[in-house]
């Protein structure tokens, strides 16, 4: 699955129909977007002076213009935000102006206990949205999934099993335990996923597999990730509709 940025087409159940989105550096200055959608995936990476960057992809970072710290003060999150360029004297400037921003449920993954993998994160069905949100990049993996949501007011969980595969730290299961909250209407969410802890075996570029018991048997797909030279974690409670009842 790849992430086309530019001009991506998003269609989350949390927001109301389709819609097309063109990056935060695109240069066409005559382009307007509804403020109230998102435009970029990122990660928000806190600085030691207390400001932040945002990395958008594994190789362009963002600098907010009008905000001086990140709302989520020393946490590194994903997030989804409504941006556009600052006015600059040069096209190689990388600041833009926050509109809004709101984080994603972003965690680390957790470790296989082998046989006891169904009671401890259980085996409900989940689907994976393919989506300009579900991506692997700068070392995360985020995925916008699908699942069945009652009225109950329960909380799912979702989590990210390693160590399914002795040889391979990279072939991965996700896993959601519903808590009994099985039956209702369908609803999708967003999660975040901190890869850049596993183990490298052959540098900073992987072949990411993820499985998954989806709706109608077993699932997989495979993503190329590249993790980051210097590995960081973080964990925050994401504020999205749905996302909330999330862990």
């Amino acid at each position: 699955m790849k992430h086309y940025f530019k001009k991506a087409i998003l269609a989350l159940g949390l927001l109301a129909g389709l819609v097309t989105l063109q990056s935060c550096n695109d240069d066409d200055d005559n382009y307007y977007y509804p403020s109230y959608l998102p435009n970029a995936l990122v990660t928000v990476r806190p600085a030691a002076d207390g400001s932040f960057t945002m990395q958008l992809d594994d190789s362009t970072t963002l600098t907010p213009a009008n905000m001086q710290q990140s709302p989520f003060g020393n946490k590194e999150v994903r997030a989804l935000i409504n941006c556009y360029k600052a006015n600059s004297t040069t096209n190689a400037d990388n600041r833009v102006n926050i509109v809004w921003i709101d984080s994603i449920r972003t965690k680390l993954p957790v470790v296989t206990t082998g046989n006891d993998d169904d009671k401890t994160y259980g085996n409900d069905p989940i689907e994976i949205v393919r989506d300009w949100v579900t991506v692997a990049e700068d070392g995360y993996l985020t995925l916008r999934f699908r699942t069945r949501w009652g009225n109950s007011g329960r909380v799912h969980y979702i989590n990210l099993v390693t160590g399914t595969n002795p040889d391979d730290p990279f072939d991965l299961v996700l896993r959601q335990d519903a808590k009994g909250d099985t039956y209702g209407t369908w609803g999708d969410a967003l999660i975040a996923f901190n890869l850049n802890e596993l183990k490298r075996v052959h540098g900073d570029k992987v072949k990411l597999t993820l499985r998954w018991m989806s709706y109608s048997g077993e699932k997989s797909t495979t993503f190329d990730l590249r993790l980051r030279p210097t590995a960081s974690t973080s964990a925050l409670t994401s504020r999205l509709p749905l996302s909330a009842k999330v862990k």
